[in-house]
């Protein structure tokens, strides 16, 4: 019964956040977050379970700085590089004006995208599933239910991502792009909840989610300026 009420929090918010009131992101990942969170109370979790005890938050910190860094690192030289460059031309990013921007990278992202998945995810479902089956299955079915999450959100990709437009645009180009999607932050998944399994703490994968994502917007955003100004071929 707790498992369902989990499964229906995350059917509705994915289903407000894609097609029924996109303009209330950040509210609904809040109010599902919080929702996740009395359910996982009612299941018996604790905080440690979740990965949001003290001790965990302080672990999780150490990780966040080594994290980030690295991502920022590789970002930057998948940017340098013209054989990588492609991945970061995305016109949903680029068409963003600069307060939208920082809209993006401060709030929605952290506030709405990592705060609910996270929670979610490498928080309550996998704190749920690993009590009652193990580590193991926690990763294989919050993994899973992961990848699943992102079909909505993963419709236009061949669209606005130029690296991805070598699927197609076409219904079996979006096919193929919702599908890599999927296969993609399935295996994303797994990395996230293998590096809270590794570090006791929520607060890693979350930092990791957020400068994936963070870094991605402004990265997107930024070539499409440095090449107005000749910096970039």
């Amino acid at each position: 019964m707790r498992m369902f009420c989990v499964l229906a929090v995350l059917v509705a918010a994915n289903l407000l956040n894609n097609w029924l009131a996109p303009g209330a992101y950040v509210p609904t990942c809040v109010a599902a977050a919080a929702a996740l969170l009395l359910i996982a109370r009612w299941d018996g979790l604790t905080r440690a379970d979740l990965g949001l005890d003290k001790a965990a938050l302080y672990r999780g910190l150490r990780w966040s700085s080594v994290l980030v860094g690295a991502v920022l690192a590789v970002f930057l030289a998948g940017l340098a590089l013209p054989v990588t460059r492609e991945a970061f031309e995305d016109e949903r990013a680029a068409g963003l004006t600069v307060k939208e921007l920082l809209w993006r990278v401060l709030i929605r992202v952290p506030v709405g995208t990592v705060l609910l998945e996270e929670i979610a995810f490498r928080g309550v479902l996998w704190g749920m599933v690993r009590l009652r089956r193990g580590t193991a299955w926690a990763t294989a079915v919050s993994s899973s239910l992961f990848g699943l999450w992102h079909v909505l959100p993963s419709r236009g990709l061949s669209r606005a991502n130029e690296a991805v437009a070598v699927l197609g645009t076409g219904p079996a180009g979006t096919a193929l792009s919702v599908a890599a999607a999927v296969v993609a932050t399935t295996a994303a998944g797994v990395v996230l909840c293998e590096l809270r399994r590794r570090s006791g703490s929520l607060l890693a994968p979350a930092s990791l989610h957020w400068a994936l994502n963070g870094f991605g917007y402004v990265l997107a955003w930024a070539l499409p300026r440095w090449r107005g100004m000749g910096d970039v071929p």
